[in-house]
Order: C-alpha cells, then structure tokens, then sequence
C-alpha cells in the first residue's frame, strides 16, 4: 500500500510553527520560557505570555504580555474577579512583529513606571486574517 506523503502543511500550519518561534524568542528575551505561552489560532490570532513577575503598584495581581495581529504587544494584569485581564498600556511602535529585545524594553520601562515606550489606546497594525505576509517576516 502507497500513500501520498503531503510536504507543504499548508500556511496556517507553518504560521503557527513560526509564531511559536517568535513567542519563544520573546519569551526568553523577558525571562521566562515557551511554556509560559498560549497562543489563540482564531482570528484575529492572539498569544499570552504569563511571567513571573508583578508590579509594585499591583503586588497582588499577575502580569502578562498580550499579543495579537492587528495591534501587537501589550500589558495586562488580571482583575481582581479573575476573569478578565486589564491592558495598561501597549507597545508604541509601527511593527506587531516588534523586535524580542523591544519587547523587554516595554516591560522593563512598565516595571520603572516609565511610560515612554507605552501608549494608553492601541493602534491598529494590521487588518486581521491573511497571514501570508507575518509568515514570511516570521521565516
């Protein structure tokens, strides 16, 4: 018996390896690892990167960094309910696909209470869907 043995999985497959990649640069860039991720494959596609530190003006609250493909990076804490996360500021830049290094840099500034690097309201990057032109920045 023969079987036809599929090479190209398609680029929503290859998408997600790639993400994944991006994630794990990040996640290390911040101190934690690939296991700290989730990532949500819906449209628009999102990710959450639990780490392992809190704010000093939030002792109580876990911290994360929020991805998603049409405003990129952002910061949230979980509300006190544990339902929700509230965002508190986002990366400020032109690029979903910022930079690991800058990535590190928005939370370190977040964590001195810096708020140059961060903005109140997100942008919007991209229009969500069509993951053609991510994939081929991710590779």
């Amino acid at each position: 018996m023969s079987s036809f043995v599929e090479t190209d999985l398609g680029v929503d497959h290859r998408f997600d390896r790639a993400l994944r990649g991006y994630l794990g640069r990040v996640a290390e860039a911040v101190g934690v690892g690939l296991e700290s991720c989730t990532v949500d494959l819906d449209v628009p596609v999102s990710a959450y990167v639990a780490l392992d530190r809190r704010l000093a003006r939030f002792p109580d609250r876990d911290l994360a960094l929020l991805w998603d493909e049409v405003h990129g990076w952002s910061a949230a804490i979980e509300a006190a309910c544990g339902e929700d996360l509230i965002v508190l500021a986002y990366l400020d830049g032109d690029d979903v696909l910022a930079e690991p290094a800058a990535v590190a840099r928005f939370l370190g500034a977040l964590h001195a209470a810096d708020h140059s690097i961060g903005r109140p309201d997100p942008r919007r990057l991209r229009r969500p869907g069509d993951h053609d032109d991510l994939l081929a920045r991710l590779t």
